[in-house]
C-alpha cells in the first residue's frame, strides 16, 4: 500500500511538471517545482518507511526462527545426555554381568581342572567323580556360550549408540535452506 501511495506521489509530480512546461509561466514552473519536490520527498520517506518496517519484521522474523532454534537443540542435547547415560549405564551393566560370567568361568574351569585332577588319581575308585567332572564340562559350555551372547549384545549396543549419535549430529546440521538463510 505505501509503495503504491509513492508511486502515485511520483506520477502526481510527473504530470503538474508535464502540465506546467508548456504554459512556460514562471508561476507554473515555480509551483510544479516546488509540487514535484514535495511529492519526492514524500514518497522517498514512505519507502523508507516501508523499509524499515520490513527490516524490523525480518529481524523479528529471524530472532524468532533463533529462538526456536535454540530451544530444539536444548531438547536435542537433554534427549541426547539422557540416552548416553542410559547407555552408558546399560553398558555398565552389561559389563558387570559379563565380569560375574568370566569370574563364574574362571571358578568353573579350576573346578573342572581340579576334578578331573581327581578324577585322574581316583578313577578306579569313584566313577561318580567321573560323571560330575563331565557335568561341569557341559556347565562349562553354557557358561562360555552366554559370556558369548552377552559379548554380542554388547556389541550391538555400542553399534546402537554410534548410529544414534551419527543420526543426532546429522538433524543438528544446519540445512541448506538455512546455510543460505
Amino acid at each position: 500500500m505505501r509503495v503504491t501511495v509513492a508511486v502515485s506521489l511520483m506520477l502526481v509530480a510527473t504530470a503538474v511538471t508535464g502540465l506546467a512546461l508548456p504554459y512556460q509561466s514562471a508561476m507554473w514552473l515555480s509551483a510544479a517545482a516546488v509540487t514535484a519536490l514535495v511529492c519526492g520527498w514524500a514518497a522517498a520517506r514512505i519507502i523508507y518507511a516501508e523499509l524499515t518496517q520490513s527490516w524490523r519484521e525480518a529481524t523479528r522474523d529471524r530472532a524468532a526462527q533463533a529462538n526456536a532454534y535454540r530451544a530444539l537443540f536444548n531438547q536435542r542435547a537433554d534427549e541426547h545426555a539422557a540416552f548416553t547415560t542410559a547407555m552408558a549405564d546399560r553398558l555398565h551393566r552389561r559389563e558387570q554381568e559379563i565380569h560375574e560370567l568370566e569370574e563364574s568361568v574362571l571358578a568353573a574351569e579350576k573346578r573342572a581342572f581340579e576334578a578331573e585332577a581327581r578324577v585322574q588319581r581316583e578313577a578306579r575308585r569313584a566313577d561318580g567323580a567321573a560323571e560330575r567332572a563331565q557335568e561341569l564340562v557341559v556347565r562349562l559350555k553354557e557358561v562360555e556360550r552366554a559370556r558369548d551372547e552377552l559379548e554380542a549384545a554388547r556389541a550391538d549396543a555400542v553399534v546402537d549408540l554410534v548410529a544414534w549419535e551419527e543420526r543426532v549430529a546429522a538433524a543438528h546440521r544446519p540445512s541448506s535452506e538455512e546455510k543460505q538463510a
